[in-house]
């Protein structure tokens, strides 16, 4: 398997942890992974990843709250699998139409 098909598997696995954990309205997974070829956590194996995320259990919550729920569904994602992941929590009545 190839590089990209490993990191395919692994937004898959990203996709299915927060949908198990969250009430997911929208979510976008990018595989950044090449913008860091050279950098020590990419030497791992592991991938770099970016969520955007709508889901209604982050209303009322801060940031910092957020981003735990998030880290919390992927948490064994985060041991083996991703090396960096970037987040974007929105709850779905912070959205503008």
């Amino acid at each position: 398997m190839n590089a990209s098909e490993v990191n395919q598997t692994r937004i898959e696995q990203i996709r299915a942890a927060l949908e198990a954990a969250l009430s997911t309205d929208s979510l976008e997974i990018t595989d950044e992974s090449h913008l860091h070829a050279g950098h020590a956590g990419a030497r791992s194996g592991k991938g770099h990843f970016h969520v955007k995320i709508v889901a209604s259990e982050f209303a009322g919550l801060a940031l910092v709250k957020r981003h735990r729920l998030v880290y919390n569904a992927v948490g064994e994602l985060m041991d083996r699998e991703i090396h960096a992941l970037g987040i974007e929590a929105i709850a779905p009545s912070d959205q503008i139409d």
